[in-house]
């Protein structure tokens, strides 16, 4: 087995997922009992209004060491990441999204890489099987968030990461939209955490439309962002500045 002594959550944050979400489930399961015998499926559902949250709970009631969570209406995608890692169980974690755009096989090579010393494992896309105009948004998010919060990762919107729990205590995030990635990986970075990277299959969607490109969403995603950069690296900044410059004030009586 790969994982020596350590056991594993597996989770997936799922919105109308219906026709991926089981497949994804049931490979996990495949999966998991060549890399250790101590682990977990969960899945925590945002609310989906399709057949995805009927799937889960059938899947629930005959599939053991796998779970699901119920959120009673849409979060967002960081509400999801944020639910599983606090309903994560082992001491390693490892998500990806519920549309079924990465393979959930390609863990074992994660896995492999989480050598002594390494914190986080993270999946860069080895061609990105989507639109024309998502790959353009794609590549510019990446470098602007990589930019402005001087990123340790290639690919932060590769959301095929591989945790060890213990990192995850220390942080406290508070994102609800798909800027929580950008949020994960700067407080993981600052925290002193060690990341690989690795390549990873992507593949085009086979159901449904992502969630994400519409006007609100996008202008939502766009204002978090903005508000992020303030929290995490102006603010700092200038708190930092400020203390420096009370310090060099010398009072003479």
């Amino acid at each position: 087995m790969i994982l020596n002594g350590d056991n594993i959550t597996v989770f997936f944050p799922a919105y109308n997922d219906a026709g991926t979400i089981a497949s994804l489930v049931k490979n996990a399961l495949d999966t998991l009992p060549a890399l250790t015998s101590d682990f977990e499926v969960l899945v925590v559902d945002d609310g989906s209004t399709d057949a995805t949250p009927v799937i889960l709970d059938e899947l629930a009631a005959t599939l053991s060491h796998f779970r699901v969570i119920h959120h009673q209406r849409n979060q967002g995608y960081g509400a999801a990441l944020r639910t599983g890692f606090s309903k994560a169980g082992k001491n390693l974690i490892f998500y990806t999204d519920g549309d079924g755009q990465y393979d959930v096989r390609e863990l074992k090579t994660l896995c492999s890489l989480l050598t002594d010393g390494v914190d986080v494992v993270n999946g860069y896309k080895i061609k990105r099987a989507d639109d024309f105009y998502r790959l353009i948004i794609g590549k510019l998010y990446n470098t602007i968030a990589r930019f402005l919060f001087r990123l340790p990762i290639s690919d932060v919107d590769c959301d095929f990461r591989l945790i060890r729990r213990q990192a995850m205590q220390t942080l406290d995030l508070t994102s609800t939209s798909g800027v929580i990635c950008v949020e994960l990986v700067r407080r993981l970075h600052r925290a002193g955490c060690v990341f690989v990277e690795t390549p990873v299959h992507h593949y085009p969607r086979q159901y449904g439309r992502s969630q994400f490109f519409t006007v609100r969403r996008v202008a939502r995603t766009a204002w978090d962002f903005f508000v992020l950069w303030l929290k995490l690296v102006v603010l700092p900044i200038r708190l930092k500045s400020r203390s420096t410059t009370q310090k060099a004030v010398v009072k003479y009586d």
